[in-house]
């Protein structure tokens, strides 16, 4: 079984923030003084890049002066845009101390160091208080993860009680298992799909009422289909995250994980749950 250093060397090699400036540069953008507009492409790592994050945003009850938990918080595209939406705070936690680093640096460029923080951790070892959040999401991060009821209790210890938790992640489907590398793992050691049934059953039984559950199949290859169309007539495609972090092996990545939720093996699922 894949351990926790095991899966942080998945997603750092060191010289992440150099690729990103210098991704920044090719793009027109200033590396030291980037928008939120201009580092969406990159900050933004899970599946459809900032389109999901506005969509399971939807999803969530957050109000000004909250206090949120991001857990798997990567460089911080989320945390800053929910920081920004709601006029909120957010704590991010990740397993990869280079993701953490970069999302300081990136915090500070955009002027949120206020509004947004980050600390280096672990999902089933949290160093927070028993009831610290308002609120807390975690997009594409469980797959990493094989002690779901760990992974889950952590969450709601962290949370006040009759507050909310909002989840996206790429569950496990029936069609045939998908074909690695994926930009989350780079065999299927490091891979711990469950099923959306696993993954509602678990929450209930760590104390969550599931109050929203949808799979988000037809919005993802969609967006695949419009990222394609964007590469064919030249253009850059929306979402380069998987590039900026797996760089030569995002191409294998990318064409496995299309193929796999094409042909039923995963589903993207989005879900908002309440603590008793």
């Amino acid at each position: 079984m894949a351990t926790a250093p095991d899966i942080a060397a998945h997603y750092s090699d060191g010289g992440l923030l150099a690729r990103l400036e210098a991704a920044l540069r090719d793009d027109g953008a200033d590396p030291g003084h980037p928008t939120a507009e201009q580092l969406a492409p990159y900050d933004q790592f899970h599946g459809r890049g900032l389109e999901a994050t506005e969509d399971i945003a939807a999803l969530m009850p957050a109000g000004p002066g909250q206090r949120l938990l991001d857990v798997g918080s990567g460089i911080g595209g989320p945390a800053r845009y929910l920081a920004r939406r709601f006029s909120c705070r957010v704590a991010g936690i990740d397993l990869t101390a280079e993701f953490c680093a970069v999302a300081r640096a990136l915090t500070r460029r955009l002027g949120q160091e206020g509004r947004a923080e980050f600390v280096w951790g672990d999902a089933l070892a949290m160093p927070f208080a028993a009831a610290a959040f308002d609120g807390a999401y975690s997009m594409n991060v469980a797959m990493n993860i094989a002690d779901k009821p760990g992974f889950y209790a952590g969450i709601a210890r962290v949370l006040k009680p009759g507050r909310w938790l909002a989840l996206s992640e790429v569950a496990r489907g029936t069609g045939p298992a998908p074909e690695y590398p994926t930009p989350w793992a780079a065999t299927e050691a490091q891979s711990f799909l469950s099923t959306p049934g696993e993954t509602r059953a678990g929450l209930e039984r760590a104390g969550f009422v599931v109050e929203k559950f949808r799979d988000t199949l037809d919005a993802a290859l969609a967006y695949a289909a419009r990222s394609r169309a964007a590469v064919e007539r030249g253009e850059k495609p929306p979402h380069r995250a998987v590039f900026l972090i797996h760089g030569p092996s995002a191409p294998a990545m990318i064409a496995n994980t299309a193929r796999a939720l094409k042909d039923g093996g995963l589903v993207p699922i989005e879900l908002l749950a309440r603590k008793r």
